[in-house]
């Protein structure tokens, strides 16, 4: 691509060097940029690219976008000046491969617990529905029935535009993506042209990063501002902060919830481990998934799918084959009938929806052992919280390290422990060894009894002082309870 083509398209500040070069790659890491490539100069969190300019230049950079134009200049480089690269790197993205978001139907699920359920459940039903539809989640991205590994939440722009470009070569109709806040707030979504948006609910989380609740809401609440009116914005209207989420939307407003009244509403008639019964706008459908918080992930597929005339027996149908995400209340179970149960369950709200849901179907004989932990380097209010959600729902619970990164897992236990009551420390055992805390959970169940594996569930390691060490909950499960 022409870097004219580019500087047609783009603000910028000020241009020192030759305007007239073919650009064959672009590139924020210095390490991947490779000949008459474009590197994007940005300040992330930990480090600055501004600092790595000169590294870019001898991987191969023949230009070099920044805030800030570096002191000594190569005279065969071109170096152009921008207010924010941040955003410039989305709009460069979507330049580059030329513009894949509007060629594909994209749908955006954002909120705190539920997007990665959601995008997983879209995708099975909309192939079931015989369209060819891709998917870019936390656990995986799929090109139709191609999977390619995923390793963040929401990808950097030019992974995004790359995989839609990919999606729309491969003649897929739909992409159903998880939006995070993260990804709002860098502006890595910013040129995308969405089609629909999802929100399926807020807590609080990743206070770390936002540092307020109402920063963080504002920042999910900006994708739905930034729809068209050829879109629609669908939210959960059982959570009192959907109404922000449509307050300056130009979008087509839907709703959907359990509780009020909606556009789409839902009624749980009866739930087993092995699945549940729903009421679904008047008709009843037998779906394989549990728990109220995934009568909500089904309402809203169920609605996405309406958007796009399909009939309701057709959508219905679809419902009653989905499978629960890998590591979404994953459940296991041995030859004693004692289940074991694996969930991502990381903040307050999911760790008790998936409680809740599991005491509801519990009976009182069984005893229920939940191992649960908290992230290193993150937000450190919600750790006595977690701790204080698991005693009141379990019969025991073991303490253990999630993925401590950078701290102490004692210390991070010992935060936990922080607000417990005599009462409810007497039901709790701290064993920050993450494989021997599992090991120990099954010589503490008898038949029929429940262990739930929470913190971690589709992830296959466990971060350690900057390393990822091979680590699969299910696997360790699958161990302690002697299925494998």
């Amino acid at each position: 691509m022409k870097l004219q083509h580019i500087l047609l398209k783009v603000n910028v500040v000020k241009i020192v060097g030759d305007k007239n070069k073919e650009i064959t790659n672009i590139n924020f890491n210095s390490k991947k940029i490779t000949k008459n490539g474009l590197f994007v100069a940005i300040r992330g969190l930990v480090a600055d690219g501004h600092d790595y300019i000169d590294n870019s230049i001898k991987s191969g950079a023949s230009v070099i976008f920044a805030e800030i134009l570096p002191e000594k200049l190569h005279k065969d480089i071109t170096y152009i000046c921008v207010k924010n690269t941040h955003r410039l790197l989305s709009q460069l993205a979507s330049i580059f491969y030329n513009y894949p978001s509007k060629s594909i139907r994209l749908i955006g699920v954002t909120g705190t617990n539920g997007k990665t359920t959601i995008v997983n459940l879209l995708h099975q039903l909309f192939t079931l529905l015989n369209k060819k539809s891709g998917m870019i989640s936390t656990i995986e991205n799929k090109i139709i029935d191609k999977v390619i590994p995923s390793t963040h939440t929401t990808p950097d722009p030019l992974q995004i535009n790359s995989l839609l470009s990919k999606m729309v070569d491969a003649e897929c109709e739909y992409c159903f993506m998880e939006v995070s806040s993260h990804a709002l707030h860098q502006e890595r979504v910013a040129d995308l042209s969405f089609n629909g948006g999802v929100f399926t609910n807020i807590t609080n989380d990743h206070l770390d990063y936002h540092t307020t609740f109402s920063e963080y809401r504002d920042v999910k609440k900006s994708f739905f501002d930034s729809l068209s009116t050829d879109a629609f914005a669908l939210v959960n209207k059982d959570d009192k902060n959907s109404t922000k989420m449509l307050e300056t939307t130009k979008a087509n407003k839907l709703t959907y919830a359990l509780k009020s009244m909606a556009d789409f509403s839902c009624k749980v008639i009866e739930g087993h481990f092995d699945g549940m019964s729903l009421m679904i706008n008047n008709s009843s459908v037998w779906v394989k998934l549990i728990g109220d918080f995934n009568a909500y992930n089904l309402l809203s597929v169920f609605a996405v799918a309406k958007q796009y005339r399909f009939s309701d027996s057709d959508i219905l149908t679809a419902l009653s084959m989905l499978d629960s995400a890998e590591g979404r209340l994953q459940f296991l179970k041995n030859q004693n009938s004692i289940i074991g149960i694996v969930d991502y369950a990381h903040t307050e709200d999911a760790l008790k929806n998936a409680l809740i849901t599991i005491k509801k179907l519990k009976t009182n004989s069984q005893k229920l052992v939940t191992i649960i932990g908290c992230g290193g380097n993150r937000d450190k209010s919600k750790r006595p919280i977690m701790a204080k959600v698991a005693c009141e729902y379990s019969s025991i619970v073991i303490l253990t390290s999630d993925n401590p990164r950078f701290e102490d897992p004692d210390l991070i236990i010992s935060d936990m422990l922080s607000e417990l009551n005599a009462n409810q420390k007497e039901k709790v055992l701290s064993i920050n060894n993450r494989r021997q805390a599992i090991m120990t959970a099954g010589k503490l169940v008898a038949n029929n009894d429940i262990i739930f594996l929470a913190g971690k569930g589709h992830e296959k390691y466990q971060e350690i002082k900057g390393k990822e060490l091979p680590f699969d909950d299910v696997i360790e499960l699958k161990k302690s309870l002697n299925i494998i």
